[in-house]
């Protein structure tokens, strides 16, 4: 069987489902399109953005507003086939020129939130504006900026219409994301999840793998974690299952249809609810069990204070933190007792285990060995 029919991208096309465009991606396309027009007077329409893993995309602008000092170009978010609040939003990018030497300067506007609470990972007062779609914007500027002779220094204001509004839809209220959305995403590509139709995807992946003789597979949350995987242990693609949320999924056909060993890597925070007894990683269906944390946290040494400050904090994220700057290793309390679980799920089929968790950048901050 060609490897080619493997891998996330076979699973994908095995949905049946249409993908869609992050708000990150939206933005980089509407502040992409003002730049230019600020720089030119024209607005490219529709305006071709360049993806992290190389997808090109154009956007079809739904607002140009122009006055020689700042552009506003505003571009209709469609999610696919995905369930997605932020569906249908309007995403607008607002861009002015400033001093050469001043960068690309970020600001929320309405309808974009301001992080108030420590353990993500903007710090506090910043716009809600995540770390690759800023990048993507500033490389994205710099491009427009190289073919028209200018110096790249620009602000941009990202506002999304009834942005607020929808932000109570989400977790951001609870995580200290206030007056809006988060403009989101490290690929650019909202990937659709019909329960079924990705947990047959699933299915179909450890098939694939297993008839072209892989004894080695890893079960991961997303891109990120694929990479981390890849690089660790050299997998090739027909290896990675897009596990998505569904880690039960995963587990129970290779119960039913073992491999030699099984990787499960995904961020920490992912994990630890894995960890914790739960197969659906969904944040509508399972959350980050600060207590929990807490308990693993006393295992690997933690004090009593330091313990109450684990079940206090903001996110996952900020418990690892919390824990590291004391030595306590939680991310590889998260590893060991998220691999015990899915040994658990497993039931003594044939199949070693190993756990890896990672951060957002796809650092490695906690493993299991095998088992």
């Amino acid at each position: 069987m060609s490897e080619a029919k493997g891998g996330r991208s076979a699973q994908l096309k095995h949905t049946g489902l249409r993908p869609g465009w992050t708000t990150g991606a939206c933005a980089t396309a509407a502040a992409t399109a003002a730049y230019t027009a600020l720089l030119t007077g024209d607005f490219p329409d529709p305006v071709a953005i360049m993806l992290p893993k190389g997808q090109a995309p154009a956007f079809a602008l739904a607002v140009e507003e122009l006055d020689g000092e700042r552009a506003t170009v505003g571009v209709v978010k469609d999610a696919g086939d995905d369930p997605d609040v932020t569906h249908g939003a309007l995403v607008r990018a607002t861009v002015r020129r400033l001093p050469p030497g001043s960068g690309v300067v970020f600001r929320a506007g309405p309808g974009v939130g301001t992080v108030t609470r420590p353990g993500l990972p903007l710090d506090v007062g910043e716009p809600a504006i995540n770390p690759v779609p800023r990048q993507m914007m500033r490389d994205h500027i710099a491009r427009v900026a190289a073919e028209h002779g200018a110096t790249g220094d620009a602000e941009i204001t990202v506002s999304v219409d009834h942005g607020e509004e929808i932000a109570r839809s989400t977790w951001n209220p609870r995580l200290g994301i206030l007056g809006g959305l988060s403009i989101l995403g490290t690929t650019g590509i909202v990937v659709p999840y019909s329960c079924s139709a990705w947990i047959d995807s699933i299915r179909r992946g450890v098939d694939v793998a297993r008839a072209a003789g892989h004894t080695h597979v890893a079960g991961c949350t997303g891109s990120t974690s694929e990479k981390t995987v890849v690089a660790e242990y050299g997998l090739p693609e027909i290896a990675l299952l897009d596990m998505g949320d569904f880690a039960g999924a995963v587990l129970k056909y290779v119960r039913r249809h073992p491999v030699d060993r099984l990787t499960v890597c995904g961020g920490f925070a992912k994990l630890s609810k894995l960890a914790a007894g739960h197969l659906d990683l969904h944040s509508a269906r399972s959350q980050v069990d600060k207590g929990f944390l807490a308990g693993l946290a006393r295992q690997g040494g933690a004090d009593a204070a330091l313990a109450a400050e684990v079940a206090d904090a903001n996110t996952g994220l900020a418990a690892l933190q919390l824990c590291a700057a004391a030595g306590v290793p939680l991310g590889d309390l998260v590893a060991v007792a998220a691999r015990d679980q899915a040994l658990s799920v497993l039931r003594g089929a044939p199949v070693a285990v190993d756990v890896i968790c990672i951060d957002r950048a796809g650092t490695v901050v906690g493993r299991s060995e095998p088992r």
